[in-house]
C-alpha cells in the first residue's frame, strides 16, 4: 500500500491530508470544551446546532462552489480553502457567544466543502493507474481512522500542560501546514470544463448521477452507511453510560472498537479489489451492517453483563468494517464514471448528498433513541437500511453500464466488473 507514496505528488498531498486531519482532530476536542464554558449543561444543545450547521453547509455550498470555481486553478482553490479555514479557527478562541460560534463554524464548513470534494477529485488525476487509486484510497481511509483514534489522545495529553484554548492554535498549524504542502507540490495541468451556463455547471454532478446507474446505487448504499453510522455517532454514549452503566474512558473503547474494523478492512482491501468486482464488496457491505444494528437490538434487549458489552465491540467492529468496505471503493466508482471536466462536479454532488443522508439519520437516531428505546431504534434503522441496499442491487444489476453515457465507453462485464478497452485490456493482462 505503501509503494504509491514513492509518488511525490501524491505524498506531498497526503501530507497534506494528514496534518489537516490531525488540526480538525484538536478542533473537535477544543470545540467541545468551548461549548461546555459558554453553556455550561446545554453544551450538547450548542453542539448538536453546530454538527447540523455543519451537515447543511456540506450540502449546500459543495456543489455551488464547484459550479462557481470550475475555471480556478486547483492549487489556488485548495491553498485558498485552507487559508479560510485556518483564519476560523484562529478565531474561534476570541468567541464570547454561542452565535458566535454558529457563524464560524458555518465559514468553516464552507471552506472543508470546497476544500474535500476538489482535493479529492484531484487524485486520479495524480494516480491515474486504478491499482495505484485503490491503495491510495485505503490509505486515506485509513489515515482518517488513526486520526479518530490518535487526535483524542494527543489532544488529552496536550490539555495537561496547556489550556484548551491553545488547541485552535494546534488547528490552525494543521491548516496552514495542509496549505504549505499543496502549495510546494506540482499538480497536473488544470483542464477547465467547457463554458456552460452556471445552472448547468451546478447540476452536472446530479445530472451524472441520475444517468449512472452504479452512481444512482450509490446514493442508496450511502443511506445504508447513514443509517448505521447515525446509531454510532449518535447513541454509543448513551450505550456506554446509560445503558452498560460503564465508564467514560469505555466510550473511547467503544468507538475505538469501530475505527479498528474499518482500518483492518482498509489495509485489506486492495488486494481484495484485486480478486473481486466493486459491486460484490460493496454489496456485501450493504448486507452486514443492517444485519449488525439487528443483533445490536438484540444485545440491548439482553441484560448489561461483561459478555453484552463484549458483544458490543464485536459489532461495533464489524459495523467499521462494512462501511469501509462500502465508503473506500465508492470513490472508484466516481472515477470511473467521470472525466477530468465533469470529475470535480461528480466528487462535489458525492459529498453533498451523501451529507444529506446524515441529516436524516442523526435527528432519527437521536430522537427515536430517546422517545422508543435503543433497541426500537436500532430496528427502525435496519429497515431504513435493509431498504436502501435492496435499492442499491436492484439499480446496479451486473449487466448495467459501468460508466456515465457522456463519457469514453466502458461496458460492464460479469458481475458489474468494468470491461476494458482493448489496449487497456492488453496493458493489464485481461
Amino acid at each position: 500500500m505503501l509503494e504509491v507514496l514513492r509518488n511525490r505528488t501524491y505524498r506531498r498531498l497526503f501530507g497534506a491530508q494528514i496534518v489537516a486531519l490531525i488540526g480538525t482532530g484538536m478542533l473537535t476536542v477544543a470545540l467541545g470544551l468551548l461549548a461546555f464554558d459558554l453553556a455550561g449543561g446545554d453544551a450538547g444543545i450548542v453542539l448538536g446546532i453546530a454538527l447540523t450547521i455543519k451537515m447543511l453547509a456540506y450540502v449546500g455550498i459543495a456543489p455551488v462552489i464547484s459550479a462557481l470555481t470550475a475555471h480556478v486553478p486547483r492549487k489556488t482553490l485548495l491553498v485558498s480553502a485552507d487559508v479560510l479555514r485556518a483564519i476560523v479557527a484562529l478565531s474561534l478562541p476570541f468567541v464570547t457567544e454561542a452565535w458566535q460560534i454558529y457563524v464560524l463554524i458555518f465559514a468553516l464548513q464552507a471552506a472543508s466543502a470546497t476544500f474535500t470534494p476538489a482535493f479529492q477529485a484531484l487524485i486520479p488525476e495524480v494516480l491515474p493507474e486504478e491499482s495505484e487509486y485503490t491503495r491510495a484510497l485505503s490509505l486515506s481511509r485509513l489515515a482518517y481512522d488513526l486520526e479518530s483514534l490518535l487526535s483524542p489522545i494527543l489532544a488529552a495529553a496536550l490539555l495537561t500542560v496547556i489550556s484548551y484554548h491553545s488547541l485552535f492554535v494546534g488547528t490552525v498549524v494543521g491548516f496552514v501546514g495542509s496549505g504549505l504542502l499543496v502549495l510546494s507540490a506540482t499538480l497536473p495541468a488544470h483542464r477547465p470544463s467547457v463554458p456552460a451556463p452556471f445552472l448547468d455547471r451546478l447540476t452536472r454532478g446530479v445530472r451524472v448521477f441520475g444517468r449512472t446507474p452504479e452512481l444512482r446505487a450509490l446514493l442508496a448504499m450511502n443511506m445504508v452507511v447513514a443509517a448505521s453510522t447515525g446509531m454510532v455517532i449518535v447513541n454509543t454514549v448513551v450505550l456506554v453510560q446509560s445503558h452498560f452503566g460503564r465508564a467514560q474512558s469505555d466510550f473511547a473503547i467503544a468507538l475505538a472498537c469501530y475505527g479498528f474494523g474499518s482500518m483492518l478492512v482498509a489495509l485489506a482491501l486492495p488486494r481484495v479489489l484485486d480478486r473481486f468486482a466493486d459491486r460484490r464488496v460493496m454489496l456485501l457491505g450493504c448486507a452486514v451492517l443492517p444485519i449488525g444494528l439487528i443483533a445490536l437490538a438484540l444485545v440491548v434487549l439482553a441484560p448489561a453483563t461483561v459478555v453484552t458489552w463484549s458483544g458490543l465491540l464485536v459489532i461495533w467492529s464489524v459495523l467499521g468494517a462494512a462501511t469501509a468496505l462500502i465508503l473506500t471503493p465508492s470513490a472508484r466508482l466516481l472515477r470511473r464514471s467521470s472525466d477530468e471536466t465533469t470529475r470535480p462536479a461528480v466528487f462535489a454532488a458525492q459529498f453533498s448528498l451523501s451529507h444529506a443522508c446524515f441529516i436524516v439519520t442523526y435527528p432519527l437516531a437521536g430522537v427515536l433513541g430517546a422517545q422508543l428505546g435503543l433497541a426500537p431504534t436500532a430496528l427502525v434503522l435496519a429497515v431504513l437500511g435493509t431498504a436502501a441496499a435492496v435499492t442499491a442491487a436492484r439499480v446496479w444489476t451486473p449487466s448495467a453500464p459501468i460508466r456515465d453515457t457522456e463519457s469514453p465507453a466502458v461496458t460492464a462485464g460479469r458481475d458489474g466488473r468494468p470491461t476494458l478497452p482493448h489496449t487497456e485490456a492488453q496493458r493489464r493482462g485481461v
